[in-house]
């Protein structure tokens, strides 16, 4: 009897940790694109310094076409919590018009080392 508890508790500590390790693994990768004056203003720093800030991973930089450009990856709850800076706060000099985002896709492991700004498109 007491065998059988042992080893029934033993089981059921396996399966917590099997199925807590799978969430912890679960990351997120996000392509995003942010419209309006964010060129000159420092975005780019502060988006970096907000990713770093999350432990993301990826990159931003300017484009040709005036906006700010870039990939993330991460813990979803991560994301969504830059998503919505993207979309609502950015720089303090930086005006916001609308941020798009997609290629939202799971992924097993990160691409990048670390959250880097790219010289310009």
């Amino acid at each position: 009897m007491i065998r059988l508890l042992l080893l029934t508790s033993i089981t059921g500590c396996l399966k917590v940790d099997c199925s807590t390790a799978a969430v912890s693994m679960a990351l997120k990768s996000v392509d995003f694109e942010v419209f309006g004056r964010v060129q000159g203003v420092f975005f780019r720093k502060y988006t970096k310094g907000q990713a770093d800030k999350l432990s993301l991973k990826g990159w931003c930089r300017n484009t040709s076409r005036g906006t700010v450009e870039g990939q993330m990856e991460g813990p979803p709850d991560k994301v969504e919590s830059m998503m919505h800076w993207l979309k609502t706060t950015g720089s303090p000099s930086s005006q916001i018009d609308k941020a798009e985002f997609k290629n939202n896709k799971d992924i097993t492991e990160y691409t990048f080392q670390s959250f880097d700004i790219r010289r310009d498109d």
